[in-house]
Protein backbone atom coordinates (compact mmCIF):
# COMPACT_ATOMS: atom_id res chain seq x y z
CA UNK A 1 0.00 0.00 0.00
CA UNK A 2 1.22 3.22 -1.26
CA UNK A 3 2.39 5.28 1.87
CA UNK A 4 0.23 8.50 2.34
CA UNK A 5 3.43 10.65 2.82
CA UNK A 6 4.77 10.03 -0.15
CA UNK A 7 2.24 12.02 -1.76
CA UNK A 8 3.09 15.33 0.39
CA UNK A 9 6.74 14.51 -0.40
CA UNK A 10 8.89 17.01 -2.48
CA UNK A 11 11.09 14.93 -4.92
CA UNK A 12 14.66 14.60 -4.77
CA UNK A 13 14.70 17.01 -6.66
CA UNK A 14 12.88 19.69 -4.86
CA UNK A 15 14.07 19.56 -1.39
CA UNK A 16 12.81 22.40 0.22
CA UNK A 17 15.06 22.88 2.59
CA UNK A 18 18.25 23.06 0.70
CA UNK A 19 17.07 24.89 -1.98
CA UNK A 20 15.34 27.90 -0.56
CA UNK A 21 18.43 30.10 0.92
CA UNK A 22 19.01 29.91 4.73
CA UNK A 23 18.56 33.12 5.88
CA UNK A 24 14.96 33.47 3.49
CA UNK A 25 13.78 30.48 5.29
CA UNK A 26 14.59 30.62 8.55
CA UNK A 27 11.86 31.88 10.84
CA UNK A 28 12.09 35.18 12.84
CA UNK A 29 12.86 34.19 16.64
CA UNK A 30 10.25 35.68 19.03
CA UNK A 31 11.98 38.49 21.24
CA UNK A 32 12.20 35.76 24.32
CA UNK A 33 14.49 33.34 21.63
CA UNK A 34 17.14 35.93 20.99
CA UNK A 35 20.06 36.22 23.08
CA UNK A 36 19.75 39.93 23.43
CA UNK A 37 15.90 41.61 23.26
CA UNK A 38 18.05 44.54 21.88
CA UNK A 39 19.55 42.22 18.96
CA UNK A 40 17.73 42.68 15.57
CA UNK A 41 16.57 39.31 14.07
CA UNK A 42 19.02 37.69 11.68
CA UNK A 43 16.77 38.36 8.69
CA UNK A 44 16.51 41.98 9.69
CA UNK A 45 20.83 42.10 9.09
CA UNK A 46 22.66 41.35 6.07
CA UNK A 47 24.30 37.67 5.56
CA UNK A 48 27.75 38.80 6.56
CA UNK A 49 26.97 40.37 9.65
CA UNK A 50 24.62 37.30 10.71
CA UNK A 51 27.22 34.70 9.78
CA UNK A 52 30.68 36.03 9.46
CA UNK A 53 33.41 33.89 8.29
CA UNK A 54 36.37 35.65 9.69
CA UNK A 55 36.70 35.09 13.73
CA UNK A 56 33.45 33.19 13.98
CA UNK A 57 32.90 30.90 16.21
CA UNK A 58 31.94 28.29 13.98
CA UNK A 59 35.12 28.68 11.72
CA UNK A 60 37.07 28.68 14.77
CA UNK A 61 35.66 25.19 15.86
CA UNK A 62 36.49 23.85 12.16
CA UNK A 63 40.61 25.50 12.61
CA UNK A 64 40.88 24.32 15.93
CA UNK A 65 39.40 20.75 14.92
CA UNK A 66 41.42 20.74 12.04
CA UNK A 67 44.46 20.86 13.83
CA UNK A 68 43.04 18.18 16.54
CA UNK A 69 42.71 15.57 13.68
CA UNK A 70 46.37 16.48 12.21
CA UNK A 71 48.02 15.58 15.85
CA UNK A 72 45.16 12.83 15.74
CA UNK A 73 46.60 11.41 12.67
CA UNK A 74 50.34 11.90 12.91
CA UNK A 75 49.69 9.89 16.35
CA UNK A 76 48.45 7.19 14.26
CA UNK A 77 50.97 6.95 11.42
CA UNK A 78 54.31 8.08 13.32
CA UNK A 79 55.12 4.25 14.04
CA UNK A 80 55.18 3.63 10.21
CA UNK A 81 57.98 5.60 9.82
CA UNK A 82 59.88 5.00 13.21
CA UNK A 83 59.33 1.43 13.40
CA UNK A 84 61.97 1.20 10.25
CA UNK A 85 64.71 2.78 12.44
CA UNK A 86 63.53 0.52 15.58
CA UNK A 87 63.93 -3.00 13.46
CA UNK A 88 67.32 -4.32 13.00
CA UNK A 89 67.73 -4.46 8.81
CA UNK A 90 69.39 -8.03 9.45
CA UNK A 91 66.39 -9.24 10.65
CA UNK A 92 63.77 -8.65 8.14
CA UNK A 93 66.59 -8.65 5.42
CA UNK A 94 66.03 -12.30 5.00
CA UNK A 95 61.63 -11.90 4.96
CA UNK A 96 61.57 -9.44 2.74
CA UNK A 97 60.95 -10.50 -1.31
CA UNK A 98 62.44 -7.70 -3.83
CA UNK A 99 60.50 -8.38 -6.95
CA UNK A 100 63.47 -7.48 -10.03
CA UNK A 101 61.49 -6.78 -12.78
CA UNK A 102 61.87 -2.78 -12.72
CA UNK A 103 65.65 -1.41 -12.48
CA UNK A 104 66.55 0.25 -9.28
CA UNK A 105 65.68 3.53 -9.14
CA UNK A 106 68.02 6.22 -8.58
CA UNK A 107 67.14 8.70 -5.96
CA UNK A 108 67.81 12.72 -6.56
CA UNK A 109 66.60 13.15 -2.99
CA UNK A 110 69.18 12.56 -0.36
CA UNK A 111 68.22 12.03 3.11
CA UNK A 112 71.00 10.33 4.72
CA UNK A 113 69.99 7.28 7.94
CA UNK A 114 70.70 7.49 11.51
CA UNK A 115 72.29 4.55 12.78
CA UNK A 116 71.28 5.58 16.34
CA UNK A 117 68.97 4.33 18.88
CA UNK A 118 68.34 0.61 20.50
CA UNK A 119 67.36 -1.94 17.69
CA UNK A 120 64.64 -4.94 17.75
CA UNK A 121 64.64 -8.16 16.12
CA UNK A 122 61.29 -8.03 14.91
CA UNK A 123 60.18 -9.86 12.42
CA UNK A 124 57.95 -9.28 9.22
CA UNK A 125 54.87 -10.54 10.87
CA UNK A 126 55.76 -9.52 14.14
CA UNK A 127 56.05 -5.90 12.82
CA UNK A 128 52.35 -6.77 11.10
CA UNK A 129 50.81 -7.71 14.54
CA UNK A 130 52.56 -4.13 15.97
CA UNK A 131 50.77 -2.05 13.19
CA UNK A 132 47.89 -3.82 12.75
CA UNK A 133 46.98 -3.86 16.87
CA UNK A 134 45.67 -0.13 16.31
CA UNK A 135 42.51 -1.31 14.63
CA UNK A 136 41.65 -3.76 17.64
CA UNK A 137 40.90 -1.01 19.56
CA UNK A 138 39.71 1.80 17.66
CA UNK A 139 37.25 -0.77 16.25
CA UNK A 140 35.43 -1.30 20.21
CA UNK A 141 34.78 2.32 20.74
CA UNK A 142 33.25 3.82 17.57
CA UNK A 143 29.73 3.09 18.69
CA UNK A 144 29.94 3.84 22.60
CA UNK A 145 31.81 6.94 21.67
CA UNK A 146 28.92 8.51 19.49
CA UNK A 147 25.88 7.73 22.01
CA UNK A 148 28.10 9.00 24.89
CA UNK A 149 29.29 12.29 22.41
CA UNK A 150 25.07 12.42 21.50
CA UNK A 151 23.57 12.84 24.75
CA UNK A 152 26.54 14.29 26.89
CA UNK A 153 28.60 16.51 24.11
CA UNK A 154 31.44 15.54 21.63
CA UNK A 155 34.01 18.02 23.49
CA UNK A 156 34.98 16.37 26.56
CA UNK A 157 35.62 13.25 24.22
CA UNK A 158 37.08 14.14 21.67
CA UNK A 159 39.68 16.18 23.25
CA UNK A 160 40.48 13.46 25.99
CA UNK A 161 40.45 11.03 22.94
CA UNK A 162 43.61 12.83 21.72
CA UNK A 163 44.83 13.30 25.34
CA UNK A 164 44.63 9.99 25.68
CA UNK A 165 46.15 8.68 22.94
CA UNK A 166 49.31 11.60 23.06
CA UNK A 167 49.94 10.34 26.96
CA UNK A 168 49.62 6.35 25.06
CA UNK A 169 52.30 7.33 22.63
CA UNK A 170 55.06 9.03 25.12
CA UNK A 171 55.12 6.07 26.90
CA UNK A 172 56.11 4.07 23.72
CA UNK A 173 59.53 3.54 23.97
CA UNK A 174 59.05 1.88 27.23
CA UNK A 175 56.26 -0.06 26.09
CA UNK A 176 58.67 -1.82 23.14
CA UNK A 177 61.88 -2.30 25.75
CA UNK A 178 59.37 -4.26 27.91
CA UNK A 179 58.44 -6.83 24.44
CA UNK A 180 56.13 -6.91 21.78
CA UNK A 181 53.34 -8.15 23.97
CA UNK A 182 53.15 -4.65 25.57
CA UNK A 183 53.72 -2.64 22.54
CA UNK A 184 50.85 -4.26 20.83
CA UNK A 185 48.65 -3.29 24.20
CA UNK A 186 49.94 0.27 24.18
CA UNK A 187 48.91 0.09 20.74
CA UNK A 188 44.95 -0.91 20.99
CA UNK A 189 44.78 1.46 24.04
CA UNK A 190 45.61 4.41 21.42
CA UNK A 191 43.34 3.02 19.17
CA UNK A 192 40.59 2.88 21.97
CA UNK A 193 41.14 6.75 22.47
CA UNK A 194 41.36 7.51 18.93
CA UNK A 195 38.09 5.11 18.26
CA UNK A 196 35.68 8.15 19.50
CA UNK A 197 37.46 10.75 18.02
CA UNK A 198 35.32 10.72 14.41
CA UNK A 199 32.11 10.25 16.13
CA UNK A 200 32.44 12.85 18.76
CA UNK A 201 33.41 15.39 16.18
CA UNK A 202 29.98 14.21 13.77
CA UNK A 203 28.06 14.83 16.91
CA UNK A 204 29.45 18.40 17.86
CA UNK A 205 28.85 19.44 13.96
CA UNK A 206 25.19 18.28 14.77
CA UNK A 207 25.41 21.13 17.07
CA UNK A 208 27.26 23.65 15.47
CA UNK A 209 27.07 23.47 11.11
CA UNK A 210 24.53 24.92 9.52
CA UNK A 211 22.88 22.25 6.14
CA UNK A 212 24.53 24.87 3.69
CA UNK A 213 27.53 25.11 5.28
CA UNK A 214 27.70 21.26 6.22
CA UNK A 215 30.18 20.52 3.39
CA UNK A 216 32.78 23.27 4.02
CA UNK A 217 32.99 23.06 7.50
CA UNK A 218 33.39 19.50 8.00
CA UNK A 219 35.93 19.23 5.32
CA UNK A 220 37.85 21.79 6.74
CA UNK A 221 37.51 19.72 9.90
CA UNK A 222 38.66 16.24 8.49
CA UNK A 223 41.26 17.40 6.08
CA UNK A 224 43.63 17.51 8.81
CA UNK A 225 44.18 14.20 8.90
CA UNK A 226 45.27 13.85 5.37
CA UNK A 227 47.87 17.03 6.19
CA UNK A 228 48.83 15.25 9.48
CA UNK A 229 49.62 11.96 7.01
CA UNK A 230 51.59 14.38 4.94
CA UNK A 231 53.64 16.49 7.20
CA UNK A 232 54.16 13.23 10.42
CA UNK A 233 55.98 10.64 7.68
CA UNK A 234 58.47 12.77 6.32
CA UNK A 235 59.30 14.74 9.41
CA UNK A 236 59.50 11.61 11.85
CA UNK A 237 62.20 10.19 9.52
CA UNK A 238 64.04 13.60 9.81
CA UNK A 239 63.61 13.31 13.24
CA UNK A 240 64.84 9.67 13.21
CA UNK A 241 68.10 10.66 11.36
CA UNK A 242 68.74 13.75 13.48
CA UNK A 243 68.03 12.40 17.02
CA UNK A 244 67.00 8.69 17.18
CA UNK A 245 63.39 7.34 16.75
CA UNK A 246 62.23 7.68 20.20
CA UNK A 247 61.80 11.32 19.68
CA UNK A 248 59.18 10.53 17.35
CA UNK A 249 56.88 9.80 19.90
CA UNK A 250 58.42 12.43 22.32
CA UNK A 251 57.45 15.15 19.88
CA UNK A 252 54.06 13.94 18.80
CA UNK A 253 52.61 13.14 21.99
CA UNK A 254 53.53 16.47 22.99
CA UNK A 255 52.26 18.47 20.42
CA UNK A 256 48.50 16.55 20.96
CA UNK A 257 49.33 17.88 24.80
CA UNK A 258 49.19 21.26 23.93
CA UNK A 259 46.84 20.93 21.40
CA UNK A 260 44.42 19.35 24.58
CA UNK A 261 44.97 22.65 26.40
CA UNK A 262 43.99 24.74 23.52
CA UNK A 263 40.94 23.08 22.99
CA UNK A 264 39.69 22.50 26.25
CA UNK A 265 40.23 26.31 26.64
CA UNK A 266 38.70 27.67 23.42
CA UNK A 267 35.94 25.29 22.44
CA UNK A 268 31.83 24.64 23.52
CA UNK A 269 30.09 21.96 22.39
CA UNK A 270 26.94 24.13 21.52
CA UNK A 271 26.55 27.42 20.15
CA UNK A 272 24.30 28.44 23.83
CA UNK A 273 27.71 27.43 25.84
CA UNK A 274 30.13 29.30 23.87
CA UNK A 275 31.71 32.29 25.54
CA UNK A 276 32.54 34.55 22.98
CA UNK A 277 30.13 33.75 20.28
CA UNK A 278 28.20 36.67 18.58
CA UNK A 279 24.50 37.11 19.34
CA UNK A 280 24.11 37.19 15.64
CA UNK A 281 26.19 34.04 15.00
CA UNK A 282 24.19 32.38 17.73
CA UNK A 283 20.78 32.99 16.20
CA UNK A 284 21.83 32.17 12.86
CA UNK A 285 23.30 28.96 13.81
CA UNK A 286 20.19 28.56 16.15
CA UNK A 287 17.36 29.13 13.73
CA UNK A 288 19.50 27.64 10.61
CA UNK A 289 19.15 24.29 13.03
CA UNK A 290 16.10 24.36 14.63
CA UNK A 291 14.11 22.10 12.38
CA UNK A 292 16.78 19.77 12.76
CA UNK A 293 17.61 18.43 15.56
CA UNK A 294 15.50 16.85 18.55
CA UNK A 295 15.51 16.94 22.27
CA UNK A 296 14.81 13.38 22.38
CA UNK A 297 18.03 11.39 23.61
CA UNK A 298 16.70 7.53 23.24
CA UNK A 299 18.37 6.09 20.49
CA UNK A 300 15.77 4.11 18.17
CA UNK A 301 18.90 1.55 17.69
CA UNK A 302 16.65 -1.17 15.83
CA UNK A 303 14.93 1.29 13.11
CA UNK A 304 19.09 2.64 12.46
CA UNK A 305 20.14 -0.86 11.96
CA UNK A 306 17.06 -1.22 9.36
CA UNK A 307 17.53 1.72 7.41
CA UNK A 308 18.51 1.54 4.17
CA UNK A 309 20.54 4.75 3.69
CA UNK A 310 22.04 3.66 6.54
CA UNK A 311 23.38 0.60 5.23
CA UNK A 312 24.43 2.30 2.03
CA UNK A 313 26.84 4.82 3.97
CA UNK A 314 28.37 1.53 5.65
CA UNK A 315 28.98 0.05 2.17
CA UNK A 316 30.53 3.08 1.04
CA UNK A 317 32.54 3.51 4.00
CA UNK A 318 33.45 -0.07 4.11
CA UNK A 319 34.45 0.11 0.26
CA UNK A 320 36.57 3.80 0.22
CA UNK A 321 38.60 2.34 3.52
CA UNK A 322 39.34 -0.71 2.09
CA UNK A 323 41.25 0.74 -0.41
CA UNK A 324 42.32 3.81 1.78
CA UNK A 325 43.97 1.30 4.27
CA UNK A 326 45.96 -0.66 1.72
CA UNK A 327 47.64 2.24 0.13
CA UNK A 328 48.13 3.60 3.79
CA UNK A 329 49.75 0.61 4.93
CA UNK A 330 51.31 -0.87 2.17
CA UNK A 331 52.55 1.76 -0.44
CA UNK A 332 55.72 2.30 1.09
CA UNK A 333 55.87 -1.63 0.41
CA UNK A 334 54.86 -1.18 -3.09
CA UNK A 335 57.36 1.65 -3.81
CA UNK A 336 60.17 0.24 -2.35
CA UNK A 337 59.74 -3.92 -3.33
CA UNK A 338 58.31 -3.43 -6.55
CA UNK A 339 59.04 0.38 -8.00
CA UNK A 340 62.58 0.00 -5.96
CA UNK A 341 62.43 3.61 -4.96
CA UNK A 342 65.28 3.25 -2.01
CA UNK A 343 64.62 4.16 1.37
CA UNK A 344 65.53 8.19 0.96
CA UNK A 345 62.68 9.05 -1.45
CA UNK A 346 60.04 6.35 -0.23
CA UNK A 347 58.97 8.81 3.22
CA UNK A 348 58.91 11.44 0.71
CA UNK A 349 56.79 9.83 -2.00
CA UNK A 350 54.70 8.11 0.18
CA UNK A 351 53.96 11.16 1.34
CA UNK A 352 52.43 12.92 -1.77
CA UNK A 353 49.46 11.21 -2.49
CA UNK A 354 47.84 12.75 0.94
CA UNK A 355 48.53 16.20 -0.08
CA UNK A 356 46.72 15.63 -2.82
CA UNK A 357 43.93 14.57 -1.34
CA UNK A 358 43.79 17.37 1.78
CA UNK A 359 43.73 20.08 -1.38
CA UNK A 360 40.87 18.01 -2.67
CA UNK A 361 38.68 17.95 0.83
CA UNK A 362 39.40 21.49 1.37
CA UNK A 363 38.07 22.62 -2.80
CA UNK A 364 36.08 19.92 -2.27
CA UNK A 365 33.95 21.47 0.63
CA UNK A 366 33.95 24.52 -0.25
CA UNK A 367 32.38 23.53 -4.25
CA UNK A 368 30.01 21.54 -2.95
CA UNK A 369 28.46 23.87 -0.49
CA UNK A 370 28.03 26.39 -3.75
CA UNK A 371 26.54 23.90 -5.74
CA UNK A 372 23.56 23.82 -3.12
CA UNK A 373 23.59 26.87 -1.91
CA UNK A 374 24.03 29.76 -5.33
CA UNK A 375 23.19 26.77 -7.86
CA UNK A 376 20.29 25.23 -6.25
CA UNK A 377 21.51 21.82 -6.31
CA UNK A 378 19.80 18.98 -4.27
CA UNK A 379 22.17 17.83 -1.46
CA UNK A 380 21.20 13.84 -2.44
CA UNK A 381 22.51 15.09 -5.96
CA UNK A 382 25.60 16.58 -4.44
CA UNK A 383 26.11 13.76 -2.07
CA UNK A 384 25.98 10.85 -4.62
CA UNK A 385 28.16 12.81 -7.25
CA UNK A 386 30.67 13.68 -5.13
CA UNK A 387 30.68 10.04 -3.66
CA UNK A 388 30.91 8.56 -7.26
CA UNK A 389 33.48 11.12 -8.48
CA UNK A 390 35.58 10.26 -4.69
CA UNK A 391 35.12 6.49 -5.62
CA UNK A 392 35.33 5.50 -8.89
CA UNK A 393 37.99 8.18 -10.01
CA UNK A 394 40.78 6.31 -7.89
CA UNK A 395 39.59 3.01 -8.86
CA UNK A 396 40.46 3.65 -12.76
CA UNK A 397 44.05 5.28 -11.47
CA UNK A 398 44.49 2.59 -9.73
CA UNK A 399 43.95 -0.13 -11.56
CA UNK A 400 46.22 2.19 -14.21
CA UNK A 401 48.91 2.25 -11.87
CA UNK A 402 49.35 -1.39 -11.81
CA UNK A 403 49.05 -1.76 -15.47
CA UNK A 404 51.68 0.71 -16.37
CA UNK A 405 54.81 -1.69 -15.30
CA UNK A 406 57.64 0.21 -14.07
CA UNK A 407 57.29 3.85 -15.52
CA UNK A 408 58.02 5.43 -12.11
CA UNK A 409 56.58 8.85 -12.99
CA UNK A 410 53.11 7.64 -13.78
CA UNK A 411 53.10 5.32 -11.42
CA UNK A 412 53.45 7.73 -8.66
CA UNK A 413 51.05 10.68 -10.65
CA UNK A 414 48.26 8.09 -10.94
CA UNK A 415 49.14 6.60 -7.46
CA UNK A 416 48.61 10.41 -6.27
CA UNK A 417 45.86 10.79 -8.53
CA UNK A 418 43.57 8.11 -7.15
CA UNK A 419 44.41 9.37 -3.33
CA UNK A 420 43.73 12.90 -4.46
CA UNK A 421 40.16 12.03 -5.97
CA UNK A 422 39.49 10.37 -3.19
CA UNK A 423 39.06 13.73 -0.98
CA UNK A 424 35.48 14.50 -2.46
CA UNK A 425 34.48 11.68 -0.81
CA UNK A 426 34.34 14.23 2.41
CA UNK A 427 31.46 16.02 0.36
CA UNK A 428 29.90 12.33 -0.06
CA UNK A 429 29.17 9.91 2.09
CA UNK A 430 31.38 10.86 4.67
CA UNK A 431 29.06 13.78 6.16
CA UNK A 432 25.34 12.12 5.20
CA UNK A 433 25.30 10.94 8.71
CA UNK A 434 24.09 14.62 9.23
CA UNK A 435 21.86 14.59 6.33
CA UNK A 436 19.63 11.64 7.00
CA UNK A 437 19.44 12.18 10.67
CA UNK A 438 21.24 15.11 12.51
CA UNK A 439 20.22 14.49 16.22
CA UNK A 440 21.82 11.07 15.93
CA UNK A 441 24.81 11.76 13.70
CA UNK A 442 27.58 10.83 16.22
CA UNK A 443 25.93 7.19 16.88
CA UNK A 444 25.15 6.83 12.84
CA UNK A 445 28.72 7.73 12.33
CA UNK A 446 30.04 5.39 15.14
CA UNK A 447 28.31 2.33 13.63
CA UNK A 448 29.40 3.39 9.99
CA UNK A 449 33.19 3.94 11.59
CA UNK A 450 33.12 0.35 12.63
CA UNK A 451 32.57 -1.34 10.08
CA UNK A 452 34.85 0.73 8.05
CA UNK A 453 37.50 -0.18 10.34
CA UNK A 454 37.71 -4.06 9.13
CA UNK A 455 39.61 -2.87 5.97
CA UNK A 456 42.31 -2.04 8.33
CA UNK A 457 42.56 -5.24 9.93
CA UNK A 458 41.78 -7.32 7.28
CA UNK A 459 42.73 -5.83 4.36
CA UNK A 460 46.87 -5.29 4.30
CA UNK A 461 46.72 -9.34 5.73
CA UNK A 462 44.86 -10.58 2.29
CA UNK A 463 46.74 -8.08 0.35
CA UNK A 464 50.79 -9.80 1.55
CA UNK A 465 49.05 -12.84 1.35
CA UNK A 466 48.29 -11.91 -2.36
CA UNK A 467 52.02 -10.83 -3.15
CA UNK A 468 54.46 -13.24 -1.68
CA UNK A 469 56.85 -12.52 -4.62
CA UNK A 470 55.83 -8.61 -4.86
CA UNK A 471 55.95 -9.36 -8.67
CA UNK A 472 53.86 -6.78 -10.87
CA UNK A 473 51.27 -9.24 -11.59
CA UNK A 474 50.51 -9.59 -7.82
CA UNK A 475 50.27 -6.11 -7.48
CA UNK A 476 47.66 -5.67 -10.11
CA UNK A 477 45.04 -8.37 -8.77
CA UNK A 478 45.46 -6.52 -5.20
CA UNK A 479 45.31 -2.89 -7.20
CA UNK A 480 42.01 -4.52 -8.95
CA UNK A 481 40.31 -5.93 -5.94
CA UNK A 482 40.45 -2.66 -3.82
CA UNK A 483 39.27 -0.60 -7.15
CA UNK A 484 36.03 -3.34 -7.92
CA UNK A 485 35.25 -2.76 -4.00
CA UNK A 486 35.09 0.71 -4.48
CA UNK A 487 33.40 0.92 -7.34
CA UNK A 488 30.61 -1.35 -5.99
CA UNK A 489 30.66 0.83 -2.95
CA UNK A 490 29.91 4.00 -5.30
CA UNK A 491 26.94 1.84 -6.63
CA UNK A 492 25.33 0.85 -3.94
CA UNK A 493 25.41 4.18 -2.32
CA UNK A 494 23.96 6.16 -5.52
CA UNK A 495 21.33 3.68 -5.50
CA UNK A 496 20.28 3.66 -1.90
CA UNK A 497 21.65 7.10 -0.75
CA UNK A 498 18.94 9.61 0.83
CA UNK A 499 18.72 12.56 2.58
CA UNK A 500 16.10 13.79 5.38
CA UNK A 501 14.62 16.90 3.26
CA UNK A 502 12.49 18.73 6.08
CA UNK A 503 12.56 16.89 9.46
CA UNK A 504 10.60 17.98 12.30
CA UNK A 505 9.72 21.47 12.94
CA UNK A 506 10.69 21.51 16.32
CA UNK A 507 11.73 18.80 18.86
CA UNK A 508 8.61 19.09 21.32
CA UNK A 509 6.52 17.91 18.24
CA UNK A 510 8.28 14.29 18.52
CA UNK A 511 8.35 13.99 22.17
CA UNK A 512 5.43 11.52 22.06
CA UNK A 513 6.36 9.54 19.00
CA UNK A 514 8.30 6.03 20.08
CA UNK A 515 12.45 6.27 18.93
CA UNK A 516 11.41 3.69 16.03
CA UNK A 517 8.74 5.90 14.78
CA UNK A 518 10.96 8.94 15.30
CA UNK A 519 13.88 8.01 13.65
CA UNK A 520 11.35 6.55 10.78
CA UNK A 521 10.54 10.33 10.27
CA UNK A 522 13.74 11.53 10.37
CA UNK A 523 14.30 9.00 7.33
CA UNK A 524 10.83 9.39 5.64
CA UNK A 525 8.54 12.30 6.15
CA UNK A 526 9.28 14.64 3.95
CA UNK A 527 6.66 17.47 4.28
CA UNK A 528 6.60 20.02 2.12
CA UNK A 529 7.18 23.66 2.96
CA UNK A 530 3.45 24.60 2.84
CA UNK A 531 2.98 21.40 4.86
CA UNK A 532 1.62 21.90 8.57
CA UNK A 533 3.80 20.42 10.91
CA UNK A 534 1.00 19.46 12.92
CA UNK A 535 -0.43 17.52 9.29
CA UNK A 536 3.15 16.03 9.42
CA UNK A 537 2.45 14.49 12.34
CA UNK A 538 -0.98 13.36 12.36
CA UNK A 539 0.56 11.60 9.10
CA UNK A 540 2.99 9.81 10.61
CA UNK A 541 0.31 8.72 13.29
CA UNK A 542 -1.54 6.86 10.20
CA UNK A 543 1.79 4.51 9.84
CA UNK A 544 1.52 3.56 13.43
CA UNK A 545 2.99 6.11 16.12
CA UNK A 546 1.25 6.23 19.12
CA UNK A 547 -0.14 9.99 19.59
Amino acid sequence: MKSPVSDLAPSDGEEGSDRTPLLQRAPRAETGDLPNPGIKPVSAVSPELAAPVCCSARYNLAFLSFFGFFVLYSLRVNLSVALVDMVDSNTTAKDNRTSYECAEHSAPIKVLHNQTGKKYRWDAETQGWILGSFFYGYIITQIPGGYVASRSGGKLLLGFGIFATAIFTLFTPLAADFGVGALVALRALEGLGEGVTYPAMHAMWSSWAPPLERSKLLSISYAGAQLGTVVSLPLSGVICYYMNWTYVFYFFGIVGIIWFILWICLVSDTPETHKTITPYEKEYILSSLKNQLSSQKSVPWIPMLKSLPLWAIVVAHFSYNWTFYTLLTLLPTYMKEVLRFNIQENGFLSAVPYLGCWLCMILSGQAADNLRARWNFSTLWVRRVFSLIGMIGPAIFLVAAGFIGCDYSLAVAFLTISTTLGGFCSSGFSINHLDIAPSYAGILLGITNTFATIPGMIGPIIARSLTPENTIGEWQTVFCIAAAINVFGAIFFTLFAKVDKNPPANAGDTGSIPGRERFHMLQRIQPSPSMPQRLSLSVANTEGCEP
